[in-house]
């Protein structure tokens, strides 16, 4: 995959990705990515990328023209390759492990950071682009959701993780919650690890973390759990 970064921090990326999983998988060439200064496109002596909003009100938003220049100059560079484009936003569609597993098969992303109050819907509708958000919180910026989304989409890239397995019964694959884990030592600070991890017994082992996994989305994630009894009838 090739992730382009529209922002007005690109000195931001890699950042995070460098480092772990995503960082090797960065270095064996799995993924690449690549960060767009928007200043670079603003023509202007001072690089403005913003103005006063129509109709009043705080804030400054982030100008069509400026981000339209910007965006044709990377969908040029990939002209040819599968790409989406997403704008991440707090009012966006909320971000989800199957919005990710149908992000990761677009060869190419094209992923806008806003700042300030937003970006003019102009530029949204005109380039029908996605509106994302990584939750119901409100963030300086849209680069720190964007590590957010460029990881999960990583490591469901074939070959990044080192046993394809793990990814079967992680949390949100069936709609319920990751059961708990545990390693050695078998007793610590005088709390013994349950018996049956211990048995050898593979049944009754995934017996045990299948009655976990709904224990604890019912105490966690109730939403979760109507979806998953849903998938059931």
């Amino acid at each position: 995959m090739k992730f382009n970064i529209l922002t007005l921090f690109p000195d931001m990326f890699p950042g995070p990705l460098n480092h772990s999983i995503s960082g090797k998988a960065l270095d064996n060439k799995k993924y690449s990515i690549k960060a767009y200064d928007i200043r670079n496109f603003s023509g202007t002596s001072n690089k403005s990328v913003d103005d006063t909003p129509f109709g009043g009100g705080a804030g400054m938003v982030m100008r069509a023209d400026v981000l339209d220049k910007a965006l044709n100059f990377v969908k040029n560079k990939n002209e040819g390759i599968h790409t989406a484009s997403i704008y991440l936003t707090p009012s966006g569609e909320k971000l989800d492990q199957k919005m990710i597993k149908r992000i990761v098969k677009y060869d190419n992303l094209i992923l806008l950071c806003g700042r300030y109050e937003g970006v003019d819907q102009r530029f949204l509708d005109h380039n029908q682009i996605k509106e994302v958000s990584i939750g119901d919180y409100i963030l300086a910026g849209g680069e720190i959701a964007a590590f957010v989304l460029i990881e999960a989409c990583i490591r469901l890239i074939p070959d990044v993780l080192g046993n394809n397995k793990s990814l079967i019964n992680e949390s949100f694959e069936d709609y319920l919650l990751e059961h708990p884990h545990y390693t050695k030592p078998a007793i610590w600070n005088n709390i013994k690890v349950p018996d049956v991890l211990r048995s050898g017994n593979h049944k009754m082992i995934a017996e045990w973390r299948k009655k976990e996994s709904l224990k604890k989305t019912k105490k966690v994630r109730p939403d979760l759990l109507k979806l998953y009894n849903s998938s059931k009838d």
